[in-house]
């Protein structure tokens, strides 16, 4: 055997960290995941998206709950939408993109802008409704990312 051939490290397995029904969602569902390094191509696809921010199960049960409804959802609801599985390893950073701070969490997308963020597990009838609702609704700011704007002359948009 040659030692003096470098080899690449592994590649990181994108369902390290995630709990079996999390990575079902890939496996068996059509999810795929999103990472640091494929998050724009995740962007880049058309149409509705949900980023699923599932975190530690043993810190947040509810996100088995979350991983066995969201196909569910996804079937149910009023448009088509996909689903990226965040990896664990990339969620914190993708997660201060946009501004999401509560796990579980699916943070809805439209042609790769921001919709709105649905947190935490809920009862069906009120997922419906709210899933509906971002689907919806129109892209946005990610709400507290960024700088606001103010006015170049300072005029009377301000608060001085």
């Amino acid at each position: 055997m040659r030692t003096d051939i470098l080899e690449a490290p592994p590649t990181a397995d994108p369902a390290e960290g995630s709990a079996p029904l999390v990575t079902r969602l890939v496996t068996q569902h059509g999810a795929v995941w999103a990472s640091a390094a494929t998050l724009d191509a995740v962007l880049a696809r058309p149409g509705d998206q949900v980023l699923f921010f599932h975190g530690d199960p043993v810190r947040f049960p509810e996100v088995l709950d979350v991983a066995v409804v969201l196909p569910e959802l996804q079937r149910a609801a009023p448009r088509a939408f996909g689903i990226a599985v965040v990896t664990r390893a990339d969620e914190d950073g993708i997660a201060r993109r946009y501004g999401s701070t509560r796990w579980p969490a699916l943070v809805f997308l439209r042609d790769g802008q921001y919709v709105g963020v649905l947190a935490g597990m809920h009862d069906w009838t009120d997922y419906l409704v709210q899933v509906a609702h971002l689907l919806s609704q129109p892209t946005r700011r990610v709400p507290g990312v960024g700088i606001p704007l103010v006015a170049a002359d300072g005029g009377s948009a301000g608060c001085h």
